[in-house]
Formats: structure tokens, sequence, C-alpha cells
């Protein structure tokens, strides 16, 4: 099977965390020396609690609930507008990814949760690592040099055992054009099925002809 990159493979690790009580110029300076846009606070045993972000920040700065300044009623905004910790700053409770899921599941989260990252926790709960809407975007900005080798060394090589020169690959913006022959018409839509599963692949192409050997 091919491997299909998961969170834990495009995941920072080194994450820059809080503890609840980290005052306020602790939590600007943090981000801006990292420059990063949230932070995960963290308990005593490194499970995370909240995140803040740099919206809670600016609600912050400007005193108003919301992050542009504008006036609102929402309690709990105003609250973080009065914040001086993290923990009467951060989103609680956190949303979490795990290392082992797919891409498009992180992502469908990210979406669904109307967050930009999540942290990324093992099986105690533990912070291991950050994943951010650029990481998962990274999987599928891949040249097409490296798409064509991986369908030539993964798929044609590797899984269908295909003699070098078989079938013709061509990629251009991550659509996949295949032009040869391959032992057995069944061969064809699986051959297609495979290149379809690869990251950053956006079309295939499959102009390939079932030639049975002699």
């Amino acid at each position: 099977m091919l491997h299909r990159r998961t969170v834990g493979d495009v995941m920072t690790e080194e994450v820059v965390t809080l503890r609840p009580d980290a005052p306020f110029h602790e939590i600007v300076s943090l981000m801006d020396a990292n420059d990063v846009a949230a932070i995960p606070v963290v308990d005593d045993e490194g499970a995370p609690v909240g995140v803040v972000s740099a919206s809670d920040v600016l609600r912050h700065e400007t005193g108003m609930p919301d992050a542009q300044g504008q006036d609102g009623d929402d309690e709990h905004a105003w609250g973080k507008a009065r914040a001086r910790t993290a923990s009467a700053l951060m989103s609680s409770p956190v949303f979490t990814a795990r290392a082992d899921w797919t891409i498009p599941r992180a992502a469908r989260e990210l979406r669904d949760r109307h967050v930009k990252q999540l942290p990324v926790v093992d099986d105690h709960g533990f912070l291991i690592g950050i994943v951010s809407r650029s990481d998962l975007l990274s999987v599928f900005v891949r040249s097409d040099g490296d798409i064509r080798d991986e369908v030539e060394r993964e798929v044609l090589g590797r899984i269908l055992g295909l003699e070098e020169g078989t079938v013709e690959v061509e990629v251009r913006e991550g659509a996949v054009t295949l032009r040869g022959d391959v032992p057995e018409p069944r061969l064809v839509p699986v051959v297609v099925g495979l290149c379809q599963g690869i990251d950053g692949v956006v079309a295939v192409d499959a102009r390939l002809e079932a030639v049975r050997a002699e």
C-alpha cells in the first residue's frame, strides 16, 4: 500500500507553550519572538487545557471583545478583554488532533472547529506537537518531479512490479498522464486508483492499453 502522510508527518514537534498563570507580557513576548499566531496552554503534566491566539491578544490590547476593536455584548469575550493571565485569556476546551490522523481528517476538523491550528496529543493526552493549515497544505504543494518519481517508484515499480519504461509518466501541475502497456485490462483502474491516492495528484489521465504477454 502507498504511504499516506499523516498529521505526525507534517506537524511541528517543537512547540512553544504557556502555563495557565503566564502573565500577558510573557504571552506577547513569546508570540513575537517565535512568530506564532497561537500558543497552547498546558497543565503541570503537559496536557493542553486551552489555546491563546493572536485574536485573544488583540481583544486585550483594544479593550474590546471584538478583535477588530468593535463593541459587543459577549460577556465571555469581555472577560478576555480584561484578562491578565493565559488561563483567563485562552480559548477552552481545546480541540486536539492525533498524530495518526489523515491529512483530510485534520483539515475537516480545522474547518468544522473554525480554528487555524490544532495541538497534537498522544494516547495519554499529552502535547507532542501542533499542526496548522499551512502544514496540511504543504502536503498538496509538491513538485511535479516528486509526484512522477512516486508514481514510477511506488505504483508502477514496487506495487505493480512493471518493468521500467513500460509506462511513461508525465506530470504537469499535479495532473498525471500515463501512456503505455499493462499486462491485463483489470490493472488500468487499479493504476488510476493508486495514482489518485498519491498526495498532490489532482487528476489522472490513463492512456493505457492491455497487452497480454505471449
